[in-house]
């Protein structure tokens, strides 16, 4: 995996396995856990972009390291294994949501089973016009796992989730952005192009608004509304008495651009 600043504030992470269209295996796990551990601390990060090298995005876990290490020690207990890799795997999912920076998915190819999911876990979602998207598991006699079951009904509806688990057939781009899997599809050429436009527009915002948005939008989702009211309030009151928000309403009587510089 890679990460570098292609513009001030905006983090570009890769999944750089490319010859095995991006497949996660323990190797990928440790840098998401270390790249999230110092994201979590870090203010001059704004918004993070996540796509995958080459003609994937990500097919999920790596199955095949792990059947090429079936006869190690680490699958001398299948059960243990199991536990432990789902900690991990879910640990990646919960990273990605806790970290305080927006998080666009670019999607660039295949993005498949636990991939799917993934893209799933990030905040927006950007496509190329080749991407396709399929919850692959069952073809594998397998269950759905990284979250797929709790975000795919929450953007697509119960009854097309079902359609899509059930089955595990493969979607392409123009389907996901009817669906609202995505909210916009580029040619190939343009995807990274698009999505550092649009990050570049979230950078230039109030970083401790759009954060403090973040956590909201998703501690909303299980709330009730007099809950999410107050959040709303507690986040306003805090960003109230920032410099930025000070600045914003001198830009807004001032009938200028506001410049915001996290403070």
């Amino acid at each position: 995996m890679t990460f570098t600043e292609p513009d001030p504030g905006v983090g570009l992470i890769t999944m750089n396995r490319p010859e095995r269209l991006n497949a996660i295996n323990p190797d990928m796990l440790m840098d998401f856990e270390a790249l999230f551990t110092g994201l979590a601390q870090d203010e001059t990060i704004r918004v993070l972009i996540l796509t995958g090298a080459g003609r994937g995005f990500c097919s999920g876990a790596d199955l095949n390291e792990a059947m090429a290490n079936r006869d190690s020690e680490a699958f001398a207990d299948p059960e243990h294994f199991l536990r432990i890799a789902q900690e991990r795997y879910a640990g990646l999912i919960l990273g990605l949501r806790a970290i305080p920076q927006p998080v666009i998915a670019a999607v660039n190819g295949a993005a498949a089973g636990a991939g799917m999911n993934l893209a799933l876990a990030c905040d927006i979602r950007l496509a190329s016009t080749t991407a396709r998207f399929a919850e692959a598991f069952v073809k594998r006699g397998l269950h759905v796992d990284w979250g797929g079951t709790y975000f795919l009904p929450r953007v697509v509806g119960m009854a097309r989730a079902c359609e899509l688990i059930f089955t595990g057939d493969a979607i392409d781009a123009e389907e996901a952005l009817r669906l609202g899997l995505v909210s916009a599809v580029h040619p190939p050429e343009r995807l990274l192009p698009a999505a550092r436009e649009l990050a570049r527009r979230i950078a230039a915002g109030p970083p401790l608004a759009i954060r403090l948005a973040k956590r909201a939008l998703y501690h909303n989702q299980e709330a009730d509304l007099r809950a999410a009211l107050e959040f709303e309030t507690f986040a306003q009151n805090v960003c109230l008495e920032t410099e930025d928000a000070r600045e914003g309403l001198r830009a807004f009587v001032e009938k200028r651009a506001p410049v915001f510089r996290g403070r």
